[in-house]
Formats: structure tokens, sequence, C-alpha cells
């Protein structure tokens, strides 16, 4: 009796559970859900809009520069005849002839100028700057392509992880139902003495074996779910999925006839990649070249101290205005030439470096080429075995279960003991989780040909 309840509160619970009020989760929903939502991708997406405004900086490096300084001051004005150096920056630029003795007359004073320098022209220099930060720019967006892609193939993979585990759970509870009720009817034939005591304990162990393996398939569940939860951004729940998709196959699986690696999005990163590290070189090589500039000063500058305060210290005034009205100006424009030779001694081992760094990242765009073409064949052969298992496993369920039926009836008639009977358990467990794994292979294989293809609507176009 506390057997049957617990199997009618087992099935209760399971159909409260789906026929509860939350929404089911399709795999394009999941898909997304985790493009929007997961961390990696909005890192990325934020490195791509800094390389994007590092374009318009490296644009902007080209205008001239325009300074514009204001200055006022308060102080004396005794000059002396000597050399000095303003070590460190500091110090002050009093202008005026020296005199036979030191004073403490102080006026105002105060200087304007305006400067602007242009480097007109470097030999390509701004323009390649622009194309390295170009090169950011699109190796950043390839990137971020890049992680879209594998976390959809991650996303779709844990999605068909978390619908198997629950169609193993389901199998593995109505095994649980099976070996409880033998349990009870041998609990019944064994009262009665038609079976021995060795009955008894065989089926209460197979019972205890039904609930270990039904408690660690929900475990099993439990833990994909988490899983999925993780990569889809959200808290961990229990998800209600489109079980729908394990009902059947895929009806195309693109062949290598069809099938190129061009546009694979890894690949398409390593290629940025390489692109950068040669900008980058081309970059170093317009260092070789002088650079010219144009620079324009426009100064004024006003003083409390009148022009004859040389001969006659009192020819100052300490009003703040006369300090700092201007009542001399100067201007100087000029053409300017830049060039350091030695640099290019130590240009040459920058270049060889930076080649160096082209060639480890086409090593690695080869092996990475190489390791999906490694991935396409096993994906072919992946293919191929889930479709001959796929097919095989209706003819084994079926077989299987004519198999426990018989078992079953010929048991309650006394006909055959209970060792027979748990082999045919066995097998019909065995069948029932072939077919729920069977079919999730299928659905696998076609994912992993999208991985390697680079092409998830491969896959996406038979949901």
């Amino acid at each position: 009796m506390l057997s049957r309840i617990f199997i009618l509160a087992l099935s209760s619970v399971f159909f409260a559970n789906t026929a509860k009020a939350q929404e089911i989760l399709t795999l394009k929903s999941a898909l997304q859900t985790a493009v929007q939502n997961y961390g990696t991708i909005k890192a990325k997406e934020s490195y791509r809009l800094s390389s994007q405004e590092s374009i318009e900086l490296a644009k902007r490096q080209y205008l001239p520069n325009l300074n514009i300084s204001l200055q006022q001051d308060y102080g004396t004005v005794n000059g002396q005849n000597g050399p000095l150096y303003g070590f460190g920056g500091y110090g002050v630029a009093s202008s005026g002839l020296p005199l036979p003795d030191q004073n403490w007359n102080a006026s105002f004073g105060a200087l304007y100028l305006a400067n602007i320098s242009w480097e007109f022209f470097s030999f390509g220099k701004a323009k390649q700057r622009v194309k390295v930060a170009e090169s950011k720019n699109l190796r950043d967006t390839k990137d971020l392509s890049d992680e879209i892609f594998q976390h959809k193939v991650k996303v779709a993979a844990a999605y068909l992880n978390v619908l198997a585990a629950k169609k193993l759970k389901l199998s593995y509870a109505r095994n649980l139902g099976r070996t409880d009720t033998i349990r009870r009817i041998v609990e019944v034939k064994e009262r009665n003495g038609i079976v021995p005591g060795v009955d008894l304990s065989l089926a209460k162990a197979d019972y205890a074996n039904a609930m270990i393996t039904y408690t660690k398939a929900k475990d099993n569940e439990q833990e994909q779910e988490n899983k999925l939860a993780q990569l889809l951004g959200i808290p961990a729940q229990e998800f209600v999925l489109d079980s729908t998709l394990l009902k059947r196959v895929p009806t195309d699986f693109p062949t290598e006839a069809n099938s190129s690696l061009e546009s694979h999005p890894l690949l398409a990163l390593f290629k940025s990649r390489i692109n950068v590290s040669e900008q980058e070189k081309q970059l170093l090589k317009t260092q070789y070249y002088p650079s010219f500039s144009m620079v324009g000063i426009f100064q004024t500058r006003g003083s409390g101290f009148g022009s004859g305060y040389a001969q006659n210290q009192n020819d100052y005034s300490t009003s703040y205005w006369d300090g700092i009205h201007p009542t001399r100006s100067n201007y100087l424009v000029g053409l300017g030439v830049s060039w350091n030779f030695t640099q290019t001694y130590r240009l040459s081992k920058e270049i060889s470096a930076q080649d160096y760094v082209s060639q480890g990242l086409k090593h690695e765009y080869d092996l990475a080429e190489q390791q999906l073409k490694a991935q396409l064949d096993l994906s072919e052969n992946k293919w191929k075995n889930a479709i001959t298992v796929y097919d095989q496993v209706p003819v084994q369920l079926k077989s299987a279960n004519d198999a426990y039926i018989q078992r079953s009836v010929l048991y309650k008639n006394g006909l055959t003991d209970l060792v027979d009977l748990s082999q045919a358990i066995y097998a019909l467990v065995r069948a029932e989780t072939d077919r729920d794994i069977a079919i999730s292979n299928v659905w696998n294989a076609l994912l992993l040909k999208a991985a390697a293809l680079g092409d998830f609507t491969v896959f996406e176009n038979e949901l």
C-alpha cells in the first residue's frame, strides 16, 4: 500500500511540474536569451565599441594642436648676469637689466599666448595609425561574432543535454514503477509460500537498484539544468523545455561537397588577428621616415614696469590694470623637420619581432583549420553512426518490451523464475534509455557539423 502511494505521489509530482504555469522554453528562445544576457558576450561588445571609438581617436590625432596660455603675476624684476639651468623646472623668469643694488620694487605682469603646432606630413604615419585602429576594431568585431557563435553551440548542446536527462529520468521512473509492482507481487507470493524468500530479497534488491538509478538520473537532470542556466545568464531553476524536438530527427545533413571552412567565425578571428599584426608592422616601417611640422605662435605681454626702469627705478606702477594690460606682442611662424637617424637601427629589430608575432598567429590559424577539418570528419562519422543506432532502436525496444510482457505473465503464473524476469526488465530499461539517447545523438551530430562548419543555421534551420 505504501509503495502504491509512493508511485502515485511520484506521478502526481511529475504531472504537477509539467502542468505548472511556467512558460515552455524553446531552443530558439534560449539562444536569444543567452546572447542577450551572457557576460562574456556583453564584455566583448564593450571591447568592440571601445576599439570603434579608437578609430575616431586615430583620425583626430592628425588635427593640429592648439594651446592657449594665460598667466598674471606679481613680483620683482631684479636681473643678474650669470648662467642658470632650471633643473627640475624650478626657478623664475624675471626679466630686467642688472642693477647696482637689490631692490624690492614689485608690480604686476602678464603673459598671453596662443600656440599651434601641426605635423602635416609624416609619410603615411597618420593614415597607418587609422588602419591599425580599424584592423583592431575588425578583430574585436570578429571576436564578438565568434563568441556569439561558440556560445550558441554551447547553449544548444546544453539544451539537448537537459532534454536527454529529462527523458532518461522519465524512463528510469517507469522502471522504478515496474520493479515496485514486481516487488509487491513477490511479497504476496512469499507470504503465501508460493515462492522462496530469496525471490523477495532479489525483488527488493532490484527495486533498490531502480531507486538509486532514478535518483542518479534526477541528479544528472538538475546538474544539466544548472549548466544551462549559467549559459543563459539567469538564476538556476527547473526548466520546462520543448520536448517535441526529440520526437523527430533532422531532415538534412550537409555533405562535404557543400561544406566550406572559409567563413568559419574562428578562422575569421585568426585572420583578423594576423591582419592587426601586419598593420602594426606597416606602422613600424613608417617610423623610418622623417616628420614635417608647422608651428605658429602669437604672444603678448603686459608689465607694470616702464621702459626706462633701468635708469629710473621709480618708473613702475603698482596698479593691477597697468600690469596686466598688454603692451608688447610678438608672433612666430615656422616649418620644421624631425628625423631620428638612430631609430632605423632599433626599428629593424622591432619589425623582426613583429614578423615572428605574425608567424605565430599563422601557425595558430593552421592548427585551428586542421582541428576543424578533423571535427568535420568526426561529425560525418557521428551522424552515420547515430542514424544507424536510431534505425535499430525501434526493433530493440519492441523486442525488449515483448520479452518483458511475456516474462511478466509467465512469472505471475509461476512458469518462470525471478531471474529471467529481472533480465527482461534490464533489457527493457536498456532499450528505453538507448532510445532516449539515440535521437539526442542525432541532433548532437548535426550540432557538431554546424560547429565545425561555422554555420549555426545548419542546425537552426532544423528547429
